[in-house]
């Protein structure tokens, strides 16, 4: 009962950081460029209340952990907070760089390269750490996923203006 227990309360943590993904990626969505300005504010008026509510809740499962474990913890967590920390210096390589920390992380194989030395990072914490940190490098790159998709619709709404401008110019 201990076991399932935790199981549900780590259940309601990863449900918590998606509701909060979700909210976020409707705040931030195309859609919403392409509604009223009152229907954007009382969407918007919305998510802000639907987020602050989830913000509220407030579950942990402590993870317990050896002196090896917890070092190598801080250090993995090191490792990605330095690449997120230069994510907006150049985007493409913390894209490839957190890619391969994700390769690190997972049993099938990936598209590229491992980091071998973040893996024998993320080897050396507690098994609940692990699936942490996969958790966190899957959110990170489909963030910077939608992110792209996002700059993409925008540079071609500005190609398509441009275009029109300039076939009216014509």
């Amino acid at each position: 009962r201990v076991e399932a227990f935790r199981d549900a309360a780590s259940a309601m943590e990863q449900e918590k950081e998606i509701l909060l993904e979700m909210i976020h990626n409707i705040q931030n969505s195309q859609d919403m460029r392409h509604i009223s300005e009152g229907e954007r504010e009382e969407l918007n008026l919305t998510a802000n209340r639907l987020m602050g509510r989830t913000l509220t809740v407030e579950v942990s499962v402590e993870t317990i952990r050896n002196a090896q474990q917890q070092e190598s913890l801080l250090h993995a967590t090191k490792m990605i907070d330095e690449i997120v920390n230069k994510l907006l210096d150049d985007l493409e390589d913390a894209k490839i760089r957190l890619m391969s920390l994700y390769g690190a992380c997972t049993s099938d194989v990936p598209a590229g390269p491992i980091d071998q030395k973040f893996q024998s990072v993320v080897i050396g914490c507690a098994i609940e750490d692990q699936k942490k940190i996969k958790r966190r490098l899957e959110t990170l790159l489909r963030n910077l996923e939608n992110s792209e998709k996002s700059i993409m619709l925008l540079e071609h709404q500005k190609s398509s203006v441009r275009q029109s401008c300039n076939s009216k110019q014509d």
